[in-house]
């Protein structure tokens, strides 16, 4: 079997290219990438605080580790040339289609950079499903990583990608959950799912829609095993993920930065338990259907996080930074109270291995604070400026 991971340099693709390579050894594991992450995280001021290798020097090393069945290709997801003839040559049973400019405030920057966000994931999206079905491979398991920001933030249960609704005459039917993101960056994962269901309806291609939430930690059992694996770790405005950021922030002794009221419900889950969710929908399989999954292990409210945080900090390096309501510089809802149904994604994932995050900061603390220079040297970049 050959699988193809798109995005592999990323936070999350790295990790999950060497945990394909451990559980699927008779396999080929060919991951692409562009490297524009890098790029992008260093035009806005900041940088990974975990050091990365370049990846040649990735792969030189992980190939040393016993992962020797993975190979990288360098390139662009929107050249439909340069993917219809990866796709041409490698022939996939399993697409893992990670790529994508992820991050919801550099889509918001300016008219170049909403452009630039739609065309780089609506294009890549589009020609990986279209070269598929050009090159007769619609049996190819196709999966993506969309996000839970599709939902945007309505006052009712989020179920897992379908809600039943009725007209005035009591007609019903289940249709798929409207896109109503609140970001240019969260609104085109609401197109690469509507394309997905597309796809799946024009030719039986199996899809499976993984609706990731917001991803957490510094490792996987994997990337510990050498620093040149480790993955990396943004912690600026722009790309770092909440939790991420504000255990960098408990680091450098600065308030942690509550956006607005801080009553937002956010989905979490662990890097680790990410990876291996990718493992068991692949074993799981799918037999020409368009799924979708609520990728989250737990959703917590923002300000109880923070004053969670806050309380752990004071345990374990005996102070605690404090908490800062700044106003919030997203136009987001901030008051809804709904939940999340994951119970079908949390049959697939089985047990997690981190079920709440804040028992995770003392590890992860102790990982970073070798980089504590690093992190106050960057501290300004923790807050939009």
């Amino acid at each position: 079997m050959t699988i193809l991971l798109t995005g592999c340099d990323g936070y999350i693709g790295w990790p999950l290219m060497l945990k394909l390579s451990k559980e699927f050894p008779d396999d080929q594991i060919i991951g692409i990438d562009n490297l524009a992450r890098r790029k992008w995280v260093e035009e806005i001021g900041s940088a990974s605080m975990i050091p990365i290798a370049e990846m040649e020097a990735r792969i030189k090393k992980a190939h040393k580790l016993g992962f020797k069945n993975i190979r990288f290709i360098k390139g662009n997801l929107v050249d439909k040339e340069f993917v219809r003839t990866i796709i041409r040559i490698t022939e996939p049973e399993v697409v893992l289609h990670l790529a994508a400019q992820p991050s919801a405030p550099y889509s918001q920057i300016n008219l170049d950079k909403a452009y630039y966000t739609q065309e780089n994931n609506i294009l890549g999206t589009l020609n990986l499903l279209w070269a598929l079905r050009e090159e007769g491979l619609t049996n190819t398991y196709f999966i993506e990583t969309t996000t839970t920001g599709i939902y945007g933030a309505p006052n009712l249960q989020i179920p897992e990608g379908f809600i039943e609704v009725s007209d005035k005459e009591g007609n019903k039917d289940i249709l798929p959950f409207p896109n109503i993101a609140s970001s240019f960056y969260h609104v085109t994962k609401g197109f690469d799912a509507v394309n997905m269901w597309l796809a799946n309806m024009q030719t039986g291609m199996p899809c499976t829609d993984v609706r990731t939430s917001i991803v957490y930690g510094t490792d996987t059992e994997e990337t510990m095993m050498d620093e040149k694996l480790a993955t990396r770790f943004d912690i600026d405005f722009y790309f770092g993920t909440l939790f991420n950021r504000w255990v960098a922030m408990i680091i450098a002794d600065h308030p942690l930065t509550v956006y607005g009221s801080g009553n937002q419900i956010k989905p979490f889950i662990s890097l680790e338990d990410a990876c291996q969710s990718f493992i068991n929908i692949i074993r799981e399989g799918n037999d020409g259907e368009y799924r979708v999954y609520n990728q989250l292990v737990e959703y917590v409210r923002i300000k109880d996080l923070a004053k969670e945080l806050n309380n752990a900090a004071e345990e374990i390096l005996g102070k605690s930074p404090g908490i800062d309501f700044i106003p919030n510089p997203r136009k987001e809802k901030e008051e809804a109270e709904y939940k999340f149904d994951n119970s079908k994604f949390m049959k697939v994932l089985g047990r997690p291995k981190h079920e709440r995050m804040a028992e995770t900061l003392n590890e992860i603390v102790d990982k970073l604070s070798k980089y504590a220079e690093t992190i106050n040297s960057f501290r300004d970049v923790f807050i939009k400026k």
